[in-house]
């Protein structure tokens, strides 16, 4: 089992009664004024069990979210990919957990460091590298790869990740069929669904279209997921000005009124399916008109939705680590490192888009690397000082030494001095060179990383069931 940042020290944005308003005017929006819901089936189930349907539009009662909170499971467990314990995530609890993405439009070349069009054996090295990374838990299998079909993106980028990855595996679907194909592909990894099922290493990503709209493919994915015991994210992705209110209180509960639609959605179909909270509350830049990934409203209000989701008792799944610079320079380390800080001392659990560049259209290895760095100085910052007692207070140890004196030979010093963070990337020589060592060493680590780091195989058995699947696929 592996444990993530064991927050001893953290901070409220909302505190108990912000979050109680906010979760009201979400039910108001949810049970008054109504969401547009597309998908038969899905509108149909929902009006069997109370909902109010006008066209389009679905009011669902107070009741069936209540019974949809108490429904939903309150511990997500996911698995390597060879079915050993990795992640146990509790809602408002001490661990976070970070991934990031495998494929983007672009990626930053490490070695020239300029932009160029993402490639499908760029996902082999994604892989490989947050395999190698301490800090890095999942990845996200998106189907981005400017050398392979549109139609078939979705189902190549999750066989590679599956292939090249043993740690958890976060994907999303271009369309409903492939959603299919993706939960098959993953059931023969794992032997069988019921495997799959019982020991999850993947779960799903969809989002509905902010301002509460729930298309078809939203609603067909959700039930798909559910139906299938498949963890599923929910995300809400909004931009305040544009997809919702110019107000940090509105634009929450707008995203936390969409997720409840997807929850009761959920539970309907099949009660006690694992969902995730997702919410991505951003400002649409006036100045640019771009969906800000590096704005700090946006972090702080994703720090503010993992209150929302702890207050439900749902886990969370939220973003950091990303950056609107198109390089890995000063505005990208800054936002990296405020992000980073800010989810790690927030009440988050999963958090995605690390290493993410230029508003969400490039992925760097290198902001990867550093960010791993990043993550792990912040659990030595998150678990705080630690118990205050006789022990730890030295007073017999302070008297001996005595006033100038030294601890540098004590015992005590040796005994300890271990516990002190010393980054792998960051320079404390006493004689600093006249330039920079930081970027040699990241790309130092990306080279060990694809070079020396093997992923450990999966079975012969399952490589050639996986290579039929692929050859009927890409036809």
């Amino acid at each position: 089992m592996t444990f993530g940042t064991d927050r001893q020290v953290g901070f409220t944005v909302l505190g108990p009664e912000k979050t109680v308003k906010i979760h009201e005017a979400a039910l108001h929006l949810l049970t008054k004024s109504g969401m547009r819901v597309g998908g038969g089936r899905s509108v149909d189930l929902l009006a069997r069990h109370g909902a109010k349907v006008d066209g389009q539009i679905v009011r669902v009662t107070e009741k069936m979210v209540e019974s949809a909170v108490e429904s939903a499971p309150k511990t997500l467990r996911l698995y390597k990919r060879d079915g050993s314990p990795y992640l146990e995530i509790t809602p408002g609890g001490k661990e976070v957990f970070y991934g990031t993405h495998s494929d983007q439009l672009e990626i930053l070349d490490y070695k020239t460091g300029q932009a160029r069009p993402f490639v499908r054996a760029d996902n082999k090295l994604m892989c490989q590298l947050a395999s190698y990374l301490e800090n890095i838990s999942f990845v996200l299998s998106v189907g981005m790869s400017s050398d392979v079909r549109p139609e078939v993106q979705t189902q190549i980028t999750i066989l590679d990740t599956l292939r090249n990855f043993d740690k958890v595996t976060n994907f999303s679907t271009n369309d409903v069929s492939s959603l299919h194909d993706c939960i098959e592909i993953a059931a023969t990894v794992a032997g069988g669904l019921k495997n799959l099922q019982e020991k999850p290493f993947v779960f799903n990503y969809c989002e509905p279209i902010p301002p509460r709209t729930h298309p078809l493919e939203s609603t067909e994915k959700l039930w798909i997921s559910a139906e299938n015991r498949i963890p599923v994210v929910y995300m809400p992705y909004s931009m305040m000005g544009g997809t919702s209110p110019m107000s940090m209180p509105a634009s929450l509960a707008q995203g936390h009124s969409e997720f409840l639609l997807g929850l009761v959605l959920t539970q309907l179909v099949s009660p006690g399916a694992p969902i995730i909270y997702g919410h991505m509350p951003s400002i649409l830049d006036m100045k640019t008109t771009v969906g800000s990934y590096g704005a700090y409203e946006f972090h702080l209000l994703v720090a503010a939705g993992a209150e929302l989701s702890a207050y439900l008792g749902i886990p969370f799944y939220g973003t950091a680590g990303c950056s609107d610079a198109k390089f890995l320079d000063e505005q990208a380390v800054a936002e990296l490192t405020m992000e980073v800080m800010s989810t790690t001392l927030s009440q988050s659990n999963l958090i995605h888009d690390i290493g993410v560049l230029d508003h969400c259209n490039s992925v760097a290895p290198e902001a990867v690397v550093l960010c791993n760095d990043l993550i792990e100085g912040l659990k030595v910052y998150a678990r705080g000082v630690g118990p205050v007692n006789d022990e730890t207070l030295a007073v017999p140890l302070s008297e001996k030494i005595g006033p100038g004196g030294s601890f540098v030979t004590d015992p005590h010093t040796s005994k300890n001095f271990r516990k002190v963070f010393y980054s792998t990337l960051f320079s404390r020589k006493m004689k600093n060179p006249d330039q920079s060592e930081v970027r040699e060493k990241i790309r130092k680590t990306i080279d060990k990383a694809v070079n020396e780091h093997v992923v450990p195989s999966l079975d012969a058995a399952v490589l050639a069931e996986l290579d039929k699947i692929e050859k009927r696929i890409a036809g």
